[in-house]
């Protein structure tokens, strides 16, 4: 995630297109869970949750326009590609790198583990209705499986660049075969845990994308030929969706990942290069820019604690008269915009607070590399259990613990 503000950037070596691409990404995560969280009061005076855009005859397939994960790990995947050019330039080894990479995800969960920690047991304790506990719980659980795909990722970075240097199309092949076995196994057989394998090859295999984008791949071929995989990857992603074994509701098949999100990243990629210029433009502005860069700073921050805000918000909101619209009526539509700024205006205030977390500041030798993996075990664990189970108070505790051991020893300096 980006940390400088924009007079601090050199634009002149820097793809600003791939800044806005990332921040419009979690944008449109923050815009889709708004409109899947309702929140009201019930015939009998409870509480009452609700998923209202899914509830729509139109959701499923929004869900294919809508989903820009794999979008977020091409770019990953261009920053990682860079980054790690950068650090072995400079006499890096890879120990360091994932020590810096996984420090960077688990340093802004650690509070907001500790205060969910803190929310979910009081209200635990006070006795709050445990179906309406539960539901806020999951709720801000949901995005936390991004954490445990993008360690992994980040994990495998210098791995999968050396092989990227050695044999770009090989290492495509065989993730693309490991996803291929793994979705054919587990759907045939019907046993779903067996897709979990897939963390291994999807992700890794989009975030290999980004390798190639950074490396001018999708700069080297035209503009006809650009549109030409666009359109034949989401021709080749109906066709998945539609006659394939995958749930229409691309969100259904996001965990465990599937072959449709690889299909989507690659289209996903040709389209950001064939909209480049018009992206150039628009970040040539001083205003966007300094929007982009102003989010770009927060982005962990806004990813982490969207889904929390809205929830008090909504919560808020039943507490004042008319403030709280029946979920999926058209004056709760109408009122999403002025929640969605009033969400970011929150998370704005939130960031000031945040901001070191965010920041890594300067940090001294790397651990040993017996450390720094026990350290990335103790980051991947809590949003991979959560992926899996969802959020409830013994994995937001186990992972306020586990993510400050993970701060301590990758912070702590190596005894010479």
């Amino acid at each position: 995630m980006a940390s400088s503000t924009a007079s601090e950037v050199d634009l002149s070596r820097r793809d600003l297109t791939l800044d806005l691409a990332r921040v419009t990404a979690v944008l449109i995560v923050v815009v889709v869970h708004l409109l899947q969280v309702g929140v009201a009061i019930g015939p009998d005076g409870g509480i009452v949750t609700s998923r209202p855009a899914e509830e729509q005859p139109w959701f499923d397939v929004a869900t294919w326009f809508g989903q820009i994960m794999p979008l977020f790990f091409v770019v990953g995947g261009f920053a990682s590609a860079a980054g790690w050019a950068s650090w072995t330039a400079k006499g890096g080894d890879a120990t360091g790198f994932v020590r810096t990479r996984t420090l960077r995800l688990a340093q802004p969960a650690l509070p907001f583990f500790l205060v969910v920690a803190a929310l979910l047991g009081a209200a635990t304790a006070i006795g709050i209705a445990p179906g309406v506990v539960d539901a806020a719980a999951i709720g801000v659980g949901m995005p936390l499986w991004f954490l445990a795909a993008y360690l992994l990722c980040q994990l495998l970075v210098p791995i999968m660049a050396r092989w990227h240097a050695t044999a770009p199309r090989r290492t495509v092949f065989l993730l693309m075969a490991g996803v291929l076995v793994v979705d054919a196994i587990r759907y045939t057989t019907g046993v779903e845990q067996i897709g979990l394998v897939n963390l291994l090859f999807v992700w890794p295999l989009i975030q290999q994308i980004g390798f190639w984008y950074h490396d001018g791949w999708f700069d080297r071929r035209g503009r006809v030929m650009l549109m030409a995989i666009a359109v034949g990857g989401f021709a080749v992603f109906l066709a998945l969706m539609v006659g394939g074994p995958y749930s229409t509701n691309l969100l259904a098949d996001l965990n465990p990942p599937t072959l449709p999100l690889v299909v989507l990243g690659v289209t996903q990629a040709a389209v950001l290069r064939l909209t480049r210029p018009a992206l150039t433009a628009l970040m040539g502005t001083r205003v966007m820019r300094g929007v982009v860069f102003v989010l770009g700073s927060r982005l962990m921050t806004i990813y982490l604690w969207h889904l929390p805000v809205i929830l008090l918000l909504s919560g808020i909101a039943l507490l004042i008269p008319g403030a709280a619209p029946q979920p999926a009526s058209p004056v709760w539509w109408w009122t999403r915009p002025v929640l969605f700024i009033l969400v970011l205006g929150v998370l704005g205030v939130l960031s000031l607070g945040m901001a070191r977390f965010e920041s890594l500041g300067r940090l001294g030798g790397s651990p040993s590399r017996v450390l720094v993996g026990i350290a990335w075990c103790g980051a991947f664990l809590p949003p991979f259990l959560i992926m899996e189970w969802g959020m409830n108070l013994t994995f937001a505790v186990t992972g306020a613990i586990l993510m400050g051991i993970t701060v301590l020893l990758l912070r702590t300096r190596p005894v010479s």
